[in-house]
């Protein structure tokens, strides 16, 4: 069987912030939603197995349908586009519509073998149930909770008609509500009685979530046991005493200090040994309990929780740093386990909390990046020591020797990192014995930082406290909100652009990473410079831009001072071959070509035509050097792979606007025409798409797989990472021999 051109390496994604998102299944896979997708995440292996594409809005509310008999097939999701979906495993999926409002809550049984009852409320102020019939009464317990900080537990159970008990009886027995339900002509009788009122929780509790039952013996047996989440940053798990049947609670976790917001729901294995919480912010947090009856934090999937707007691999391609609208700057990296033989990627560092939505980022050397924001401001951040050592550690790779802090904090009502040392964790320590809440200043305390010495990822609240990178340099100089950023392969000049309505704010500035001085301001667009490239021999910087023009300027080094770069050539909008805004660009290895992809859904490999000569070196003009590629929809994003096919052919990646990722093969003709110079050898399919637009796609800049003994040098493999407005970040492994 021949090999899969593209297969998913990692998905990192974080859970929409509701109530109800978020459902754990007898085989062990937990499901959430995540944007307008399903994630099916594994905790054992800790990888998200599969998203699942279908909705067109918002996933508010997933349930897996429980069956007595074995594992679930069948998984319920409600969206924000008013439908419910049946996701079958073997039939596919079946959509409910009806609802004329966002759908926020689900829940199913299983009639018989075959028929299933499936009931969804809306804020259409409706509830739906889609399929009705015959099944047979028994005691439930039901169990409720509210905004009044307490929990219900209720009984409800058929009553016997007809039957006399006494007056001591009647006097002890807990007050009932008594109803009649009538189908078919016959009547029968309910009643439900408030078994106990659960007070544990300081703030709203929004979730609560019973043991699943389990068969042992062909008999099947529900625990008692009831766990809930609250805003109080805490979950708690419930049950009755042995001797007195009295409700108490047996565990209670969750986070301590923080900025963060609660828990939105819980979920509880099938085993009962580990228990899971989505937080406000789409966080998930697991815990399981060791042979000693004690819990503890474990690693599990993490991601942004808005959309992804840029990626950067660092120069070893050992990790990536990504930045989203959700305020955050993230690092992933392979986790290499013993015993496992397949690393897993995880998220090991959160570098940058920020109180702006971020924009772009550019790594400028291994352990350092400048990020850019909803802001006039640059921010430069360099690792600390601790990240260097659990990076080390996690990953399997050596330890570096770097002069730098230990760690980082967030000052009080401040958004700059402040680089924490060695010194400053003494005095912290002697602070905190000192007990003296006089002061104004202990009214805002700062974050801070303790340093960890970590061989596994860490858990949520590590990663907002403990892993952030020391702000070193700020860089002013734009009038307005930051939009892209690049930097040279010698890591030495920066390039940086903001949002413009004007050709007065659309200059490109050139910065120094040795000093951080402004080099230079370089004007030509006249609109927003939507994305920039450095040519791999650092020699060039390719712009593309809103006024659906690129520009190229050529650097010059003199032989004392810093290098100058003036404008080599551009397009004008009478003689521009794309009609619609220009959204990316990027390089080929071998600095010969240069594509650019546009909202007009046109591709276009630009050179010095069919000399084959360096970009910038030949005597023929700049021009297109490829036919007109139409790739069906907005072309949001395109990547060179810095490695080429087995037929000498260039490789390119084209992330579309619907969420698709397109590979098409590129060799050089004469005359090219009617895109017979193009051949499209693969797509990510529907499971591996991203239900948003596609922002940035990124090759890895070494063959192989990251993180996997012996494929890294795998010359056959090479990996691509793409961000999506999906909230989600994927890794692709894209076999090179099979195309």
């Amino acid at each position: 069987m021949a090999a899969p051109v593209v297969e998913t390496c990692h998905v990192a994604c974080g859970a929409n912030g509701t109530p109800h998102v978020l459902s754990w299944s007898r085989r062990g896979l937990v499901a959430f939603g995540t944007c307008h997708s399903v994630a099916l995440y594994d905790p054992q292996k800790r990888n998200t197995v599969a998203l699942l594409n279908r909705h067109s809005a918002r996933v508010n509310a997933v349930q897996w349908v429980c069956t007595i008999t074995g594992p679930e097939s069948k998984l319920i999701s409600g969206s924000s586009d008013h439908s419910v979906i049946i996701w079958e495993e073997l039939n596919g999926t079946v959509c409910c519509a009806g609802h004329t409002g966002p759908v926020c809550a689900v829940d199913a049984v299983l009639l018989g073998r075959s028929k299933l009852l499936v009931a969804s409320a809306a804020s259409d102020s409706t509830v739906k149930l889609w399929l009705t019939n015959e099944g047979k009464d028994g005691e439930l317990w039901l169990a409720s909770c509210a905004q009044d900080c307490l929990i219900r537990v209720w009984r409800l159970f058929a009553k016997l008609q007809g039957g006399r008990e006494d007056k001591a009886e009647a006097a002890l027995r807990l007050k009932e509500d008594v109803f009649e339900v009538t189908e078919n002509g016959t009547t029968s009788l309910y009643a439900m009685t408030l078994e106990t009122v659960l007070a544990g929780h300081e703030n709203w509790v929004y979730g609560i979530h019973w043991q699943p039952s389990y068969i042992k013996d062909e008999t099947v047996h529900q625990p008692l046991s009831l766990l809930s989440a609250s805003m109080d940053k805490t979950m708690i798990l419930w049950g009755p005493e042995d001797a007195s049947g009295v409700w108490v609670e047996q565990v209670r976790v969750g986070e301590v200090g923080g900025n963060t917001l609660g828990f939105y729901g819980c979920q509880m294995s099938p085993d009962g040994h580990m228990i899971l919480a989505h937080a406000f912010h789409g966080a998930l947090h697991l815990w399981h309990r060791d042979p000693n009856q004690e819990w503890s934090p474990a690693v599990i999937v993490s991601g942004h929780f808005d959309a992804v707007q840029d990626l950067s691999w660092d120069p070893e391609g050992d990790y990536i740093v990504t930045v989203g609208l959700d305020q955050t700057t993230r690092l992933f990296t392979p986790w290499r386990r013993k015993g496992w033989a397949q690393p897993t990627w995880h998220e090991i560092s959160r570098p940058q909390i920020h109180g702006y939505d971020m924009q772009c980022l550019a790594m400028v050397g291994r352990f350092q990046f400048v990020s850019g924001a909803d802001e006039k401001v640059l921010r430069v951040f360099r690792a600390p020591r601790n990240f260097v050592e659990n990076f080390a550690n996690i990953a399997g790779r050596p330890l570096e020797e770097l002069d730098m802090p230990e760690g980082a904090s967030t000052p009080a009502l401040g958004l700059s990192n402040k680089a924490v040392f060695q010194g400053d964790l003494v005095s912290q320590k002697s602070e905190d014995n000192a007990e003296d809440s006089s002061r104004v200043s202990d009214q805002y305390k700062e974050s801070y930082f303790q340093p960890l010495s970590l061989n596994e990822p860490p858990p949520e609240d590590h990663l907002l406290q403990n892993t952030l990178w020391p702000e070193i340099q700020k860089l002013y100089g734009h009038g307005f909100e930051m939009f892209c950023l690049a930097s040279d392969s010698t890591r030495t000049v920066v390039a940086s652009a903001c949002k413009a309505s004007k050709a007065e704010h659309a200059s490109i500035l050139l910065w120094s990473s040795s000093s951080w001085k402004q080099l230079q301001s370089l004007p030509c667009h006249s609109l927003t410079v939507t994305q920039m490239s450095f040519s791999p021999d650092a020699r060039l910087l390719l712009a593309v831009s809103r006024d659906r023009t690129w520009s190229l300027w050529k650097r010059e080094d003199p032989p004392s001072g810093n290098p100058l770069f003036s404008l080599y050539t551009h397009t004008k909008k009478e003689t521009a071959v794309h009609a619609r805004i220009i959204w990316s660009c990027d390089w080929s290895a071998d600095n010969k070509y240069f594509v650019t992809s546009s909202r007009d859904k046109k591709v276009i490999v630009w050179g010095h035509g069919a000399s084959g000569d360096p970009v910038g070196e030949g005597a023929v003009a700049i021009g297109p050097c490829s036919s007109v590629l139409d790739v069906g929809d907005s072309a949001t994003a395109v990547a060179f792979c810095p490695f080429p096919c087995a037929d000498h052919s260039y490789l390119l990646a084209v992330g579309l606007e619907g969420g698709r990722i397109l590979l098409y093969k590129w060799r050089p003709m004469a005359e090219p025409s009617a895109a017979s110079d193009w051949t499209r050898c693969g797509q990510t399919d529907d499971s591996q798409s991203h239900s948003l637009a596609v922002k940035r796609l990124r090759w890895r800049s070494r063959p192989g797989l990251a993180g996997q003994q012996g494929a890294e040098l795998d010359h056959s493999w090479v990996q691509l990472a793409s961000a999506g407005v999906d909230h989600a970040l994927k890794i692709f492994n894209v076999h090179l021999q099979a195309l």
